[in-house]
């Protein structure tokens, strides 16, 4: 079992919620426990993460057996004003990988 994550102080660029999102987008199956551990959060915060993002509309779910299959709404304009205009999309672009890179990359 993974232990818990490091603690961070200060301030960062980008949000848990944002990273949870890209952990998302970069794998629709991917598992609680694969997201905590990427995003170096609990599973018990990036559940409540998940949850705050179905709320709002910008993920949704179906249950596989086991398995989460997870749904992006990549439409949905973010929440602050300075970026109302902005769909989710243009944040994902810049966090996620683009398949061809990491396959570079290796």
């Amino acid at each position: 079992m993974v232990g818990a994550p490091e603690s961070h102080s200060g301030w960062t660029f980008i949000t848990n919620h944002a990273r949870v999102l890209a952990a998302i987008a970069d794998n629709p199956n991917v598992r609680i426990r694969d997201i905590a551990v990427r995003c170096r959060l609990t599973e018990r915060a990036v559940s409540r993460i998940i949850a705050d993002l179905e709320q709002a509309g910008y993920l949704s779910h179906t249950r596989e057996g086991r398995t989460n299959t997870y749904r992006i709404q990549p439409d949905r304009l973010l929440r602050h004003p300075a970026e109302a205009d902005l769909p989710l999309a243009s944040l994902l672009s810049l966090l996620v990988q683009d398949e061809s890179e990491r396959v570079g990359q290796q």
